[in-house]
């Protein structure tokens, strides 16, 4: 079977972990959460490790998470995808994204939990929860008015339409925006000069920017998958699962 996620030694401490569903535009089930947590949580732990760069093999990021395992969430106590982010959110090393092609749903809100994050020029960035009848998880409705303004996250995601590279940067999203399939090349980079860094001054930067939002985003985080989970055993959701996966 073919892994999921791929972990590379790029050198000089840089971890890349791929998401490995091209097939799927890098869709996420819940056993890539699984993986994916567990990842981050080795990487985090292991010495030879500096920095994670997180990545999409092929032309996509991720097209968020797979909604047939929506449709599994009636009467379940938690979230897969959240219980990532929470893992994510928590991580004590720098994380940088490289984003390509499709970045939907968690696929957005999981940059706000990375500290740094490059496009390229094509990136197509969505928050579709409202009208898949769902509401926002992973602190996005708390951190993303931080970054973009009060008016601009509620047209982001409350209307759900997508959004170029260009609108992620101007939100705080990501921090540059490169040419097409250059992200991950540019992601990397950065990386090397974070891990040429001395580790513990930039590990403590790190935490201190974290400290004043981390106890509001973890109870945002709770706060929303309550509500998430109650919105997954809906009418209208369960409609929208339905109509969107009959097209697939």
């Amino acid at each position: 079977m073919e892994k999921t996620i791929l972990s590379e030694q790029c050198g000089d401490g840089v971890l890349l972990l791929t998401i490995n569903r091209a097939k799927r535009r890098n869709a996420l089930d819940v056993e890539t959460y699984r993986l994916l947590g567990e990842v981050f949580r080795e990487a985090d732990s292991d010495e030879s490790v500096k920095v994670i760069v997180l990545a999409g093999a092929g032309e996509h990021f991720t097209a968020g998470n797979e909604l047939s395992d929506f449709q599994q969430l009636q009467d379940a106590e938690s979230v897969p995808g959240i219980q990532f982010l929470r893992i994510l959110s928590q991580v004590g090393k720098p994380v940088l994204a490289a984003v390509e092609g499709y970045a939907i749903g968690i696929g957005t809100t999981l940059l706000l939990h990375c500290d740094l994050a490059y496009a390229g020029q094509g990136a197509r960035f969505r928050l579709p929860f409202v009208s898949l009848g769902l509401t926002p998880e992973g602190g996005s409705t708390f951190l993303l008015p931080q970054l973009a303004g009060s008016k601009q996250a509620a047209e982001l995601l409350m209307l759900g339409e997508i959004f170029s590279a260009e609108t992620a940067l101007d939100c705080g999203l990501i921090n540059e925006v490169v040419s097409v399939g250059a992200s991950l090349d540019r992601a990397i980079e950065r990386a090397r000069q974070l891990a040429g860094l001395p580790q513990q001054a930039l590990r403590l930067t790190k935490r201190l920017l974290r400290s004043g939002g981390g106890a509001v985003v973890a109870q945002v985080m709770d706060a929303e998958e309550k509500i998430f989970l109650d919105c997954c055993n809906s009418d209208d959701a369960q409609a929208a699962f339905a109509a969107f996966l009959s097209k697939v």
